[in-house]
């Protein structure tokens, strides 16, 4: 007669717990998993949410201005422009210099991450301010017998377009100005620490930090100059005002630094060319040589700066002392 089969209880449990709990420290599931939550909340919010209609009047100046039917910088161009553009650049780049497997997956990762993350929280702002387009009256089309000095809401609308109606609420803050600084501002970032342009070890003195070359410098800022652009458009064709550009662009500069450092070194690291280290057990045959995602003990911690007469600054580690 076999021997009953013993049941686990809550050691299946507790092993099944400590595997899942491996995979998502030792991988980049959580990367991938956020990517696919914000993508899905982008996504739901484009089609069913409608912003908040804060209240108008039809004599006010600042919403008079005319609806521009061509835009200098359509929602197309802003996507070409602030993200397949950067996204050729970076991967042309890694292939050029011969870049590890896991360079080039960090480069796009955290692309991706800065996109999504800042179009979702772009969105959600947009949404639940409800401030008013400089063209909102062009887009309403209010009855001729509105009240000419009294806030009146979106019943006095004629404009039979949802969207055409509907996007006049969605001033602040600008959404290409974000996304514009998101992309190019990443793509800035990424060519700065690969040109060494604030950290450049140089000749004989490798291990002084020394300020890179002015041209190498402006080549960097050229994507950053491109989104300023962008944004700028975006009140020429009176979509914005100065405001909308300046807190979209600063929210778009802010979750994309955000995101690059979460991969990348300071630019005034002395590797600031090199990323962070895979999590433990994500690089090839499980090794454990990455000390821990995000964590490194390069220059950054664990590292004293000395500098004494004489001498050129140079970097030691720190040696805990017993």
């Amino acid at each position: 007669m076999a021997p009953p089969m013993a049941s686990c209880g809550g050691g299946c449990s507790r092993g099944l717990a400590s595997s899942v709990s491996r995979f998502w420290h030792r991988t980049y599931a959580s990367e991938y998993t956020a990517f696919v939550l914000l993508l899905t909340g982008y996504i739901l919010i484009q089609f069913y949410v409608v912003p908040f209609h804060r209240m108008f009047s039809v004599n006010d100046l600042r919403i008079s201005f005319p609806h521009a039917e061509v835009e200098r910088v359509p929602l197309l161009h802003d996507f070409i422009y602030a993200l397949f553009i950067p996204l050729f650049i970076l991967v042309l780049h890694n292939r050029l210099t011969g870049a590890s497997a896991h360079k080039h997956h960090v480069t796009i990762l955290g692309l991706a991450i800065s996109m999504i993350l800042t179009a979702f929280l772009t969105d959600v702002i947009k949404n639940t301010v409800g401030r008013p387009r400089p063209d909102l009256l062009a887009r309403c089309a209010p009855i001729d017998d509105t009240p000419p000095n009294a806030l009146v809401d979106l019943s006095v609308c004629t404009q039979g377009d949802h969207h055409t109606l509907h996007d006049g609420w969605r001033s602040f803050p600008s959404g290409h100005s974000s996304f514009a600084f998101a992309g190019l501002g990443y793509l800035s970032l990424f060519l700065c620490a690969q040109g060494r342009v604030f950290s450049r070890a140089a000749g004989a003195h490798a291990g002084r930090v020394v300020r890179g070359d002015l041209l190498r410098a402006l080549a960097c800022f050229a994507p950053l100059l491109g989104a300023a652009l962008i944004a700028i458009s975006r009140v020429q064709d009176y979509r914005h005002d100065v405001w909308d550009v300046v807190v979209g662009s600063a929210l778009g500069w802010t979750v994309t630094y955000w995101c690059y450092r979460r991969y990348w070194r300071r630019l005034s690291s002395a590797r600031c060319d090199e990323p962070y280290a895979d999590p433990p057990g994500a690089a090839a045959g499980g090794a454990d040589e990455a000390v821990g995602y995000g964590r490194l003990r390069d220059e950054e911690e664990g590292v004293v700066e000395r500098g004494a007469a004489g001498r050129n600054v140079g970097f030691e580690r720190m040696e805990v002392m017993r």
